[in-house]
């Protein structure tokens, strides 16, 4: 599974942020090296999309499993997938908690989460179902504010 769509969101995504301000844990202001920043994604395919988006090396990009312990400044997690019925490995791969977790919360400073809309208007039908999509949900609005 890959989006060409998202990761051409998360190349300008990657283009606005290298070289824009953040401050640290202390305070101390920085301007944001490519190298702080780690594009997380479910899918191999959708890492090997990505990489060839981005087409520059100073820029971390691999899947949840490959991140486990790692911290950049930024953390971006691209779902690739346009809907649960699209996705390879079912809804319970692509809205594991403890995926979306690992994924965001390598980020020190600041973490996006790149998806399709359709994502958290998804038609549950069985309560696991629900509890699946409620951690992708409640991000969202958490993130919204």
């Amino acid at each position: 599974m890959k989006s060409a769509e998202e990761a051409d969101v998360v190349v300008r995504l990657v283009d606005e942020l290298v070289g824009s301000r953040w401050i640290d844990q202390h305070g101390t202001e920085h301007t944001l090296p490519a190298s702080e920043l780690i594009v997380v994604a479910p899918y191999n395919a959708h890492v090997a999309e990505i990489r060839r988006a981005l087409a520059r090396d100073d820029v971390a990009v691999g899947t949840v499993d490959k991140f486990q312990g790692r911290e950049g400044a930024v953390a971006i997690y691209s779902m690739a997938s346009s809907s649960v019925d699209d996705a390879p490995r079912g809804m319970s791969f692509l809205y594991d908690l403890h995926r979306l977790n690992v994924a965001v919360s390598r980020a020190k400073v600041r973490a996006y989460v790149v998806a399709n809309p359709q994502l958290v208007r998804v038609l549950c039908k069985t309560p696991k179902q629900v509890r699946l999509a409620n951690a992708l949900c409640t991000y969202v609005e958490m993130a919204a504010g």
